[in-house]
């Protein structure tokens, strides 16, 4: 009972965690900083909660399973945005099921192997979500446009969306949140692994 609910635990904070991801505040002046930011925070998420899952019914497929289960809690929870007016194509989940799909790649095809899965399955996972994201971003509508037609009722001064700075902090956030992602969520990895333990 205690596994599962952890799983349960998980798998909703990763949806708390990742809510805004893809909302304008993205595309503000500090918009590759966030971009960052936030690939880090849904890779970890999503690497820690899948490699749980994963070593604990020691089943491939279950990593994929968990990050549908994320999916499914995030557009539950982005629901809400039809009550402000907000269109579909605005309402953007991250994509975390091709990333999970090679966490459990690495674990079917080093047979079960928990080193690997870690290793192997953490770079991979790491490296790939920031990419995935940004292709998922760029098939929205024009989020600044959208972010002047459909203002927050209770949007405060400091997250009026302003133009972008383009490339102002960094020059390839997608290199940067790879890069970062790929290192961190070997530990992260780990640390799901050895929650089984």
């Amino acid at each position: 009972c205690t596994h599962y609910l952890f799983i349960v635990v998980v798998a909703v904070n990763s949806t708390l965690l990742t809510i805004n991801a893809g909302d304008y505040i993205f595309y503000t002046d500090w918009a590759w900083t966030s971009f960052v930011v936030f690939s880090i925070s849904q890779t970890l998420m999503l690497v820690v909660g899948a490699c749980y899952y994963l070593t604990f019914t020691g089943v491939p497929g279950t990593a994929t399973y968990y990050a549908l289960i994320m999916t499914v809690y995030t557009w539950v929870a982005k629901g809400a945005w039809f009550a402000l007016g907000y269109p579909y194509d605005f309402i953007v989940t991250p994509v975390w099921l091709p990333s999970a799909m090679l966490l459990d790649s690495a674990y079917w095809a080093t047979k079960k192997n928990k080193h690997s899965l870690i290793l192997f399955g953490g770079v991979m996972c790491g490296m790939s979500l920031p990419l995935f994201n940004m292709v998922n971003l760029i098939t929205v509508a024009d989020p600044l446009e959208t972010a002047f037609k459909y203002p927050r009722p209770t949007l405060p001064p400091y997250m009026t969306p302003i133009e972008p700075a383009v490339g102002k902090f960094y020059n390839s956030p997608v290199a940067l949140g790879a890069g970062a992602g790929a290192v961190l969520s070997v530990t992260m990895a780990a640390l799901g692994c050895k929650l089984n333990t």
